[in-house]
């Protein structure tokens, strides 16, 4: 009875000393950004007028509505017959001839559970359409022995800018965060207007980033001003007089002596909407662990805005589950899956999410064996968002990949491996400067190199669990670091405060 009774108290104050551990967590606040006790966020600038961008208009229709659920027009199953291709390309081609309805849909394809042998590549090229399965009871295997892309879906065309229209923005000096700035002339534009925000870049600017000067190897190619010409994707929300107003912040701070910014108009005719790729297991047939011809990416989107895919799991592809090239804008990406890739690990592999557009988000995704699990391409434009995502069995480094991202949020990511934003110098054909306006939130990794450029802006890591080193370089400026291995960052996920401070 003692000894029970001893065993009692014991137990008692250890799940006294458990509670009280976890009550007495301070929590802090970034220097950067601070919470109210309603949840609104106040920025805080740095010398030059620089905020955090507010990251929280990114993927479907700019985080203003949840991604819908169209109903069902066709439904298709799998026949010992036919190939899986052929049945489903035919009801994708079918309900492409329909009429969209007023909200822009042709309506959804239910792939009924089963298997669906894809010997080549099931292309979406028109908009409104919704491609649906059963969960992973719906496979799709990408069979035999071709590299390629198992559902692509693309529309065509390109931004073109429209005849005079075209006006530069006369501010001494644009900050990051800004969703605003003068112009020589505001005539000809109104409320509601699609815009470029048109940065072009100068020899100075090269020169001052030092990426004319990457220690050569085999291929290493100079950075060259005309290859960094930038265009933002812009929608005009308030004209007053000369200033302009935008939907989504400056992600990348202009000033003259960088080059002159402009704005004008733009047509992007050929570019379709509305595209949704839900509830599916994809898999690669692959001959062993180092094959590479085989299927290669699970899902590609291109050409295309206001698109999702979610619930998708793959499993076996040399590259990914899901890339969106660079005209894939306010495309979301939520609870998918990218495990157990086949390919030779080196360069070019591996990329388990991979995004180069802009105004995307990824959520709740988790990947193994990947090498760049959560990363972005050349010349990315921001703002765009990876948010609760994990790694497992990394084989490289997540983060911006090279030749300047530019306003990439990574907010509660955990990895087993590194997270860098860097100059990645003569890596690859030379990648330099990894991007400007990165931000790591409350994320979990192995170790991280943060390092802002010489010049243009900083790069920042608030709130880290994991270690610091001195990556590629050890010379290069180092980033903004604040709190690291310190519990009780406020707000714990810097995205889901900006979404409920705007929606409020």
């Amino acid at each position: 009875m003692k000894l029970n009774l001893s065993k009692s108290v014991f137990l008692f104050i250890v799940g006294l000393l458990f509670l009280v551990s976890f009550t007495y967590i301070k929590s802090w606040e970034s220097k950067f950004v601070k919470v109210s006790k309603d949840g609104t966020l106040t920025y805080i600038p740095d010398e030059r007028g620089n905020i955090f961008p507010d990251f929280s208009r990114v993927g479907y229709s700019d985080g203003n509505k949840i991604i819908p659920n169209v109903a069902i027009v066709k439904t298709i199953e799998p026949s010992p017959n036919k190939n899986g291709e052929e049945i489903i390309q035919n009801a994708i081609d079918e309900l492409s001839k329909k009429s969209p309805d007023k909200d822009g849909f042709r309506g959804t394809i239910l792939l009924k559970r089963g298997s669906y042998n894809i010997p080549g590549t099931i292309k979406i090229e028109t908009g409104g359409i919704i491609l649906r399965g059963e969960g992973k009871d719906t496979k799709l295997v990408a069979t035999g022995t071709l590299q390629r892309t198992l559902i692509n879906v693309s529309g065509n065309g390109k931004i073109e800018e429209l005849p005079y229209t075209r006006t530069k923005i006369t501010d001494a000096y644009v900050p990051v965060g800004t969703k605003s700035f003068t112009v020589a002339s505001s005539k000809g534009y109104k409320v509601g207007d699609s815009i470029i925000v048109y940065r072009p870049a100068t020899d100075e600017w090269i020169r001052d980033l030092k990426m004319d000067q990457i220690v050569e190897r085999k291929g290493t190619k100079q950075w060259r001003a005309k290859e960094y010409n930038i265009e933002f994707e812009r929608v005009i929300t308030k004209i007053e007089s000369n200033k302009i107003s935008i939907d989504n912040p400056i992600v990348m701070a202009m000033e003259p002596k960088y080059g002159v910014a402009e704005i004008y108009k733009y047509n992007f005719n050929g570019r379709i909407a509305n595209v949704g790729i839900e509830n599916l297991y994809c898999e690669s047939e692959y001959e062993s662990d180092t094959a590479e011809n085989h299927g290669w990416e699970a899902i590609k989107f291109n050409k295309i805005e206001n698109g999702w895919v979610r619930n998708i799991t793959s499993r076996y592809f040399g590259y990914s589950c899901v890339s969106l090239e660079s005209d894939a804008r306010n495309i979301t990406v939520t609870n998918c899956n990218c495990f157990d890739a086949k390919s030779i690990i080196t360069g070019g592999r591996r990329y388990s999410f991979y995004n180069n557009g802009q105004m995307n988000l990824f959520m709740n995704c988790h990947t193994t064996e990947g090498r760049h699990d959560y990363v972005t391409g050349a010349r990315t434009r921001g703002p765009n968002v990876f948010y609760n995502c994990t790694a497992k069995n990394t084989h490289a480094d997540i983060g911006p990949h090279h030749r300047w991202s530019m306003g990439t949020l990574y907010d509660n990511i955990v990895t087993d491996g590194d997270i860098n934003i860097q100059d990645r110098g003569n890596y690859g054909s030379g990648h330099g400067w990894v991007g400007i306006t990165q931000i790591l939130w409350n994320c979990t990794a192995k170790r991280a190199a943060v390092q802002s450029p010489y010049v243009n802006g900083k790069n920042y890591c608030i709130g880290l669990k994991g270690g610091k080193y001195q990556g590629r370089f050890k010379d290069r400026p180092d980033g903004e670091w604040e709190g690291q291995n310190q519990d009780g960052l406020k707000p714990k996920s810097l995205y889901l405060a900006q979404l409920k401070d705007r929606r409020k």
